[in-house]
């Protein structure tokens, strides 16, 4: 009898490759999907079939799902900016999970467990639980995008009788990874002392590695139609992200930011979203970010998938912690 086969798509990206990892030391076999097939460094050593296929190119992802049991939906784009934002994040995102589910159905798939975001989430009631609802807040592209693929996702399994799992992740961070993720991406601007000011935006850390497995063990004992968030309870500060870096290591000398009133980071925002019009670069602050994350404390109720998926994180400072001493000791631009 032929082994059953766990397709993870977008395997070279930093969730998806500690979930490939993670699988292959289980004893699965599996095949990935990566946008550019060229880039194989991710993969050394892993006895894992890679394929190229993009989530928006149907033929493509006919060919990868081809005898697959269980589908890991993960690759999605993550982008809080673009020059054209509704285009090349949410209808991305949006078509993305439509083909997934469509060539999931063709290829006579079973099972799938599609990596929402916590981005989904509402906020008004703290901490934030998958029982109180959507997020009601319409500003961001991406938010939108993952809001509305995420009740896409749960629509289509559906409609298709797939079962259907979903994973809701926070701020994921630490190994390993071979481009700079957006959180990752942050704790090294907190290593490198580039953290100005504190926004009064919080985190939410939690290690990728908790994530693969929590995303996993949906796959084994998570209920069909059911979202999952994978986080931590509790929020930290910007603040507090530069003191656990600066007793981590002291030699750096890092300075605490101080916190700005928001009028003022609006009127920094404003000038550096003019900026941006002219360089066509993302600009380091947005107005509509700060209406939407200014004072909102990301606590989140974890409790479900505590019961349900055996879900115990390692706290967001030891996440932080780890993330930093990988950041400054193994990872290579």
């Amino acid at each position: 009898m032929n082994k059953e086969i766990s397709l993870v798509t977008g395997g070279n990206g930093h969730l998806g490759n500690n979930l490939v990892r993670l699988l292959l030391s289980e004893g699965k076999k599996v095949r990935t999907t990566v946008r550019d097939i060229t880039q194989k460094e991710p993969f050394n050593g892993l006895d894992c079939e890679v394929v190229a296929a993009d989530i928006t190119n149907k033929d493509a992802l006919r060919k990868a799902f081809k005898g697959v049991t269980n589908l890991y939906a993960v690759a999605a784009n993550f982008s809080m900016w673009a020059k054209n934002p509704k285009t090349e994040i949410y209808e991305n995102n949006l078509q993305g999970t439509q083909n997934v589910f469509d060539v999931a159905k063709e290829c006579g798939i079973k099972n799938i467990v599609y990596v929402s975001s916590v981005a989904c989430v509402d906020f008004t009631k703290l901490p934030a639980n998958v029982d109180n609802g959507y997020n009601t807040d319409r500003r961001n592209w991406y938010y939108n995008s993952k809001n509305d693929s995420d009740k896409l996702a749960l629509a289509l399994g559906e409609k298709y009788g797939i079962r259907t799992v979903l994973v809701l992740p926070s701020a994921m961070v630490g190994a390993k990874a071979y481009k700079l993720s957006y959180s990752n991406n942050l704790v090294l601007q907190v290593l490198n002392g580039k953290i100005p000011v504190d926004t009064n935006v919080t985190l939410n850390w939690v290690d990728v590695k908790d994530v693969a497995l929590g995303t996993y063990n949906a796959m084994q004992k998570g209920r069909d139609k059911e979202r999952y968030i994978l986080s931590n309870e509790k929020h930290t500060t910007l603040q507090e992200s530069v003191e656990i870096a600066s007793k981590l290591y002291p030699e750096l000398n890092l300075k605490v930011p101080k916190k700005l009133p928001k009028f003022l980071l609006y009127f920094i925002a404003s000038l550096m979203e003019f900026s941006s019009k002219i360089t066509g670069k993302e600009p380091l602050l947005q107005r509509h970010y700060l209406d939407m994350f200014y004072g909102l404390k990301q606590d989140y109720n974890i409790n479900k998938s505590k019961l349900e998926l055996g879900f115990n994180p390692k706290s967001s400072k030891k996440a932080l912690e780890d993330a930093l001493t990988y950041l400054k000791n193994d990872w290579k631009a």
